[in-house]
């Protein structure tokens, strides 16, 4: 008769008492993949209105609750209210920051020319919100000025205030920073939207904002949270280099909290490519933001909401055609062509295009990361999903071994007994592990997998269990080329 020997974690060997005992075990009740719960940061500036406490995590912000913790028109609160337009189920943790006290405001000018030959309505478009102004018939242009400005101050939700002098409007941005050479300043955005007769304007765009904060007191402030997807902001060498710096050490296997920084920068084709290759990271990437009505930190909470709400789904699932909701195509003339786009994913920076309707949509999501540390080139780390997949089976795997080995001895290959685990036995659980990754469509080629599988306790010190783990990742449908070999 075969014996086999139980182990149990709550039931005495040297009980006596009579009865019928049961202990409840959960290590294997789990079955299948564990799902990853993903929690997205955004850090940006406050104003001195809003009640949120600056660098502290505040969790479940709702787009109703930025106003009042961030205070009206603060960059914060049009990043929460832009990512929530885009994705409103993930969990997302803000912390806000103050102003750098050393900064300066950037500055812009709406020269009016008048008088209004006819009555009609000015569309004047600040960082993509339009703000409509009535004309009268013979209104001089010293009084649409002031009109302009008192409706600009009257939408507490935009990012600059208005001061009017004579014929010229001085626009301010709320925030100190290089944020604010950011905000975009039009007119007559839609198709059928004109100057009334005998007005005009001479817009001069921002400038002059100087001395963003220093994010490494966010940093300090995000503890050791797992933030999956991370909204920057900022794209000052200085900040990129800190968040950098810190995302590289989260992705190391002591602490395991990977996340990935997303940001937007406006700039021409050559100021992109100068950044973009002035970074080499896998865990930041870049979307260019030119001629974009809506400042890049909110396209950078948009395409960061979409991200985030389809990883959760399928972390190699590529995000070529999202749509960002709320966002404004460049006109015609600002667009980068399919070329210049090309050579931007080149350098390291994220592109996206317009659709035929007008909808702005992510095109392709790259990091910045091009070469190795020695210089060579290395695609390694190209596009997002690959960071965003290897995250996910890291995740798992950890969350199988701890779930289903909390309390096991270590042993040769061939012990037996209760709660042993051997490097057989490990590879085989390992294996199993890759067909649930399989049949989620995140890996290939299984046996390739079980070939180069290693499962081995360590020589120096038995208590120690090593693997190898090889997975062969999917890859992403982007390009389909055919050679059409007609005959007449």
């Amino acid at each position: 008769m075969s014996q086999a020997q139980v182990s149990f974690e709550l039931i005495p060997n040297n009980l006596r008492v009579p009865g019928a005992y049961g202990e409840i075990n959960n290590d294997f009740a789990v079955q299948g993949l564990a799902k990853q719960p993903y929690n997205v940061l955004l850090i940006g500036q406050k104003l001195p209105s809003g009640t949120a406490t600056a660098l502290t995590q505040l969790q479940s912000v709702s787009d109703k609750q930025a106003d009042a913790l961030f205070g009206k028109g603060a960059m914060l609160a049009g990043m929460v209210k832009r990512y929530k337009d885009n994705d409103e189920f993930t969990k997302i943790t803000c912390i806000a920051v103050d102003d750098n006290g050393a900064g300066n405001a950037a500055t812009g000018t709406i020269v009016v020319s008048g008088p209004a030959a006819t009555a009609g309505t000015l569309n004047l478009y600040i960082a993509g919100k339009v703000v409509q102004v009535g004309i009268a018939n013979a209104d001089s242009a010293t009084a649409v000025a002031t009109a302009v400005a008192n409706a600009i101050n009257a939408n507490t939700d935009l990012p600059v205030t208005a001061a009017a002098a004579t014929s010229t409007v001085t626009v301010t941005a709320r925030h100190k920073g290089e944020n604010g050479n950011g905000i975009d300043i039009r007119a007559n955005y839609f198709t059928g939207q004109e100057f009334p007769a005998g007005i005009s304007l001479n817009i001069t765009a921002m400038s002059g904002g100087t001395g963003n904060p220093d994010i490494s007191d966010a940093i300090a402030a995000m503890s050791d949270t797992w933030f999956n997807v991370i909204v920057m902001p900022w794209t000052d060498a200085a900040n990129l280099t800190a968040l950098e710096a810190e995302l590289t050490d989260r992705f190391g296997p002591m602490r395991a909290i990977d996340g990935l920084a997303i940001a937007a920068h406006r700039g021409n084709h050559a100021g992109l490519t100068t950044l973009g290759q002035s970074r080499n990271s896998p865990h930041l990437s870049i979307f260019e933001n030119n001629g974009y009505p809506v400042s890049p930190c909110e396209r950078a909470a948009m395409i960061a909401a979409q991200v985030a709400k389809s990883a959760q789904n399928d972390a190699a699932r590529p995000f070529q055609t999202l749509g960002l909701v709320g966002d404004m195509a460049p006109v015609e003339s600002e667009r980068f062509t399919a070329s210049e786009r090309n050579l931007l994913l080149f350098d390291g920076i994220s592109t996206a295009l317009v659709d035929a309707g007008g909808v702005v949509r992510i095109e392709r999501a790259i990091t910045t990361y091009t070469e190795n540390e020695f210089g060579a080139p290395d695609t390694s780390y190209l596009d997002v999903n690959t960071l965003l997949t290897l995250s996910y089976l890291r995740y798992s795997w950890r969350a199988r071994v701890l779930q289903k080995f909390p309390r096991f001895k270590l042993a040769q290959d061939g012990t037996r007994g209760d709660n042993v685990m051997t490097p057989k036995k490990m590879k085989a659980e390992m294996v199993a592990l890759a067909g649930d990754w399989h049949e989620l469509g995140l890996v290939e080629d299984l046996d390739q997998f079980k070939a180069d599988l290693v499962c081995a306790i360590d020589p120096q010190d038995p208590n120690r269990l090593n693997m190898i783990l090889p997975p062969d990742l999917v890859n992403q449908l982007r390009i389909m080329a055919s050679r059409i070999d007609f005959r007449l």
